[in-house]
């Protein structure tokens, strides 16, 4: 199953270009927004598996927003990459270095990014998106509770996550800072969920390109290791890491600057597209 977030209204995506409204095919059974649908998500699978695809409509990606627009926690994983770990000079981490992006932060796949500063950096990342609570899962259990997954960029801005002792969250979490899309799709719907090719570029050049079966904690090692402390709740948000590639890692370094085009794609997901903008 494909999920988009079609101009504010849920919609199942049928193939490349064609879409079901969800409210209107349920008569009303789902409401048109997205978020909610993550709290009754073994409910619309069973809705969905049954649904006519004739009902499909032609849509315009441009209008896609975010296809998670208001978790209620959204996690993120720092030096999860064999090669970025490598390239940042840092051990392979023995525990998930983990931080928050604030959810006002989230954005869709094609919105206009502010930037804030000279110092952003690009990290394309495979976000994961929760189904059922999970809390206290064990790893090989861990899968059964995901919802699906999209495609994320970790934006960062270096200087201020480099201040003061170091301020992850908020120099993480600048306006659109944590764009999300094209589509939530399901684990089912990939051949191997575990080894996915994702990258980024800029202005056309590649300037990231892995493959997520070089992550130091797979998904179900993180949902593991993060349901034992807390509980994750249907409809929260996993940012995985990011691979080798990034501009503060380049010598000399290298970062966005206004009119850059950001594109973001993981294989059997989608693409992402983002300019960025002068702030307001």
């Amino acid at each position: 199953m494909k999920l988009a977030n079609l101009a504010g209204r849920a919609a199942l995506v049928v193939g490349d270009d064609l879409a079901i409204d969800l409210a209107t095919a349920s008569d009303g059974r789902f409401g048109p927004d997205v978020q909610p649908l993550y709290e009754r998500w073994d409910e619309l699978c069973s809705f969905a598996s049954e649904l006519d695809p004739s009902q499909a409509a032609p849509f315009e990606r441009e209008r896609l927003e975010a296809p998670v627009p208001s978790p209620r926690q959204v996690f993120a994983i720092g030096i999860n990459y064999r090669a970025h770990a490598a390239e940042t000079g840092k051990p392979l981490p023995s525990v998930p270095a983990t931080f928050t992006k604030f959810p006002a932060a989230l954005t869709g796949p094609f919105a206009d990014i502010e930037l804030p500063a000279d110092t952003v950096d690009w990290e394309v990342e495979l976000v994961v998106v929760m189904g059922r609570r999970a809390d206290r899962v064990v790893e090989t259990d861990a899968w059964s509770h995901v919802a699906g997954l999209t495609v994320g960029q970790d934006l960062s801005e270096r200087t201020m996550q480099m201040a003061a002792g170091a301020q992850f969250s908020l120099g993480k979490s600048y306006r659109g800072f944590g764009p999300l899309g094209p589509l939530l799709v399901t684990p089912d719907e990939l051949a191997d969920p575990d080894d996915l090719a994702l990258g980024c570029s800029v202005n056309g050049e590649t300037v990231q390109d892995g493959r997520t079966s070089d992550l130091v904690f797979t998904v179900p090692a993180l949902i593991a290791r993060l349901s034992a402390v807390l509980a994750l709740l249907p409809g929260d948000v996993i940012f995985t890491g990011t691979p080798a590639g990034v501009g503060m890692s380049r010598q000399p370094p290298r970062y966005l600057a206004v009119g850059d085009v950001l594109e973001t794609w993981i294989g059997g997901i989608g693409t992402m597209r983002h300019r960025f903008i002068p702030p307001a």
